[in-house]
């Protein structure tokens, strides 16, 4: 049988920013894929710091060949980052969720979007006003939610997992920023069911 063939797109939480490869969430989604005898290939297009048109630049430069069984997409925190506003966060994101769809072969039934991380529930962002970050987070993962709903992908909110990482610093990497393996671990277990919906070809109601 063909492996399963799953398109990341994303940033530095999806390349797994001070994290050995083996533990980026989507590497962490095949290993559990492969223990229920599912091979999957995975192709990750990511860097850190990425904006959403800064994403779309990388794949220009080197595009992804053919269509993918699933496509997963979480970008937009260095857009917040950056202070640029929602509603141009809303085009950008507009166009890349189209372009997701377009990988997965015209299928957003083979598509997940996941939410964007809070960052200001780290220890780097210790020292600053942590309200208007997560204000903002919400904001564009609004934002992100309402746009995937209308294109009828799927949605995984891993916002939740991020707001624990004051409690427990092991979800946290060195750098006191990005996640740790531990909380990649946490984001492929919850994005595994819709997967497995994806390769039963059941269909389930879209948030």
């Amino acid at each position: 049988m063909p492996a399963f063939r799953h398109l990341a797109l994303g940033d530095s939480y999806t390349i797994g920013e001070k994290v050995p490869s083996k533990n980026r969430w989507p590497n962490q989604l095949a290993k559990l894929l492969e223990t229920e005898s599912i091979q999957t290939e995975v192709t990750i297009v990511a860097r850190t710091g990425w904006t959403v048109k800064e994403l779309w630049e990388g794949i220009q430069t080197d595009p992804p060949e053919g269509t993918y069984d699933l496509v997963t997409l979480l970008i937009g925190v260095n857009d917040q980052y950056r202070g640029y506003p929602a509603a141009g966060y809303r085009e950008d994101f507009r166009f890349m969720l189209g372009k997701a769809i377009e990988y997965a072969d015209g299928n957003p039934d083979h598509v997940i979007v996941l939410s964007i991380p809070d960052w200001g529930f780290t220890p780097f962002a210790a020292t600053r006003a942590t309200a208007p970050i997560t204000r903002q987070i919400d904001e564009f993962n609004a934002v992100n939610l309402e746009e995937t709903k209308s294109k009828r992908a799927h949605y995984v909110d891993v916002t939740l997992i991020s707001r624990m990482g004051m409690d427990d610093f092991e979800l946290i990497a060195g750098d006191r920023l990005h996640p740790s393996g531990k909380m990649y671990t946490m984001w492929a277990e919850k994005t595994l069911p819709i997967v497995r919906d994806i390769l039963t070809g059941s269909k389930k109601e879209k948030p």
